[in-house]
């Protein structure tokens, strides 16, 4: 007998830009897994707080519970607070805004 398949979601992805949008992954937010019914809300380089601060996450090794604590979250308060980052996004010094106010997405 085979064994059955797991599908785990491990990745949600938050963004003010249309999907198809050039310029969506960089100014999207994901909500990522870190296991034990816990998630993170990043921008790909670091972690963000309830307050909107950005952390590094460093290795398992170098995080201590302090920090995993005010980092990772239930999904609930996790997609709340990317939904809350997303919209404030800059990159290079452009906001969402201004890259939508250029257009020309595809």
């Amino acid at each position: 007998m085979s064994p059955e398949p797991v599908v785990t979601v491990t990745r949600y992805e938050v963004s003010c830009l249309p999907e198809e949008h050039r310029d969506r992954r960089s100014f999207s937010m994901s909500v990522a897994y870190r296991g034990g019914e816990k998630w993170c809300v990043t921008d790909t380089f670091e972690c963000y707080d309830l307050d909107g601060h950005p952390s590094f996450e460093g290795r398992a090794s170098c995080r201590d519970d302090a920090w995993s604590a005010r980092h990772w979250f239930d999904l609930v308060t996790a997609l709340a607070l990317a939904n809350r980052l997303a919209p404030a996004m800059r990159v290079n010094g452009q906001s969402v805004a201004d890259v939508l106010a250029r257009g020309g997405g595809q």
